[in-house]
């Protein structure tokens, strides 16, 4: 089989492997099955396309709607390369799946209109699957409604017309979309379980994701509901485009 490939961008060690662990857990991988790059530690490799199986985008720490001033030299670059990467992944129509960062790049590339006003605070949030998302091949294991994790400071507030909507929240229109057929991007996370969220918390207090005083509260929305669906996604994924 030729592998998938991670697009990581976090910096910090803890959530930074456990993300890679959590991917290769739920998508059904092993590490050299699974090609993790640390985009924030280094420029991004030459990615043959013809090479691959696919690819998957973790979440990250960066902001696509930033002013250009605030964004440091890192993001300027890590977002310079996905511009490169997504002009020929949206042209082949490369299976491609973004968690949380890839509704950013993915929108960014699209020229969505990416804000502050359907920001959503971390915790559990119900998933409903628009009309297209029920009959889409990625999500047929997936139950209309389901429970996910979330937490981002911007979202897509208008989503172009060449993207499909696949999925929605109360607070947040887009959660999910498709481009052509075989590029995804999600704003919740399909990779996250409970012990995943957890670290994340602790590891981004003072990031601005919640309060100073906010710990306990955010400690206990994860907890609203169980979380079980959206990691299918990664697994249909694999099955569907492992080549």
């Amino acid at each position: 089989m030729k592998p998938f490939v991670l697009l990581a961008t976090r910096a910090e060690d803890q959530p930074a492997d456990e993300e890679y662990a959590l991917f290769l857990r739920y998508a059904g991988l092993s590490e050299d099955q699974l090609v993790r790059v640390r985009l924030e530690a280094g420029p991004m490799p030459d990615l043959d396309l013809d090479e691959l199986s696919g690819i998957f985008v973790g979440g990250g720490p960066f902001n696509a709607s930033d002013p250009p001033q605030d964004k440091s030299a890192v993001q300027r670059r890590v977002e310079a390369e996905f511009a490169r990467l997504l002009k020929e992944v949206v042209a082949r129509d490369f299976p491609f799946l973004g968690a949380c960062y890839g509704v950013g790049t993915v929108g960014a590339h699209l020229g969505a209109a990416i804000d502050r006003t359907y920001s959503e605070a971390i915790s559990v949030v119900p998933v409903t699957l628009t009309e297209a998302g029920r009959a889409d091949p990625l999500l047929e294991a997936m139950p209309a409604t389901f429970s996910a994790f979330v937490g981002h400071k911007e979202a897509i507030s208008t989503l172009p017309s060449p993207a499909v909507l696949l999925a929605s929240s109360p607070l947040c229109p887009v959660q999910m979309f498709r481009v052509g057929t075989n590029v995804y991007a999600t704003q919740f996370h399909p990779e996250l379980d409970l012990a995943g969220i957890t670290t994340r918390i602790h590891a981004y207090a003072g990031h601005g994701y919640f309060g100073v005083d906010e710990l306990d509260l955010t400690l206990a929305a994860v907890h609203r509901a169980a979380v079980s669906a959206p990691s299918r996604i990664l697994k249909t994924f694999v099955e569907r485009y492992a080549r």
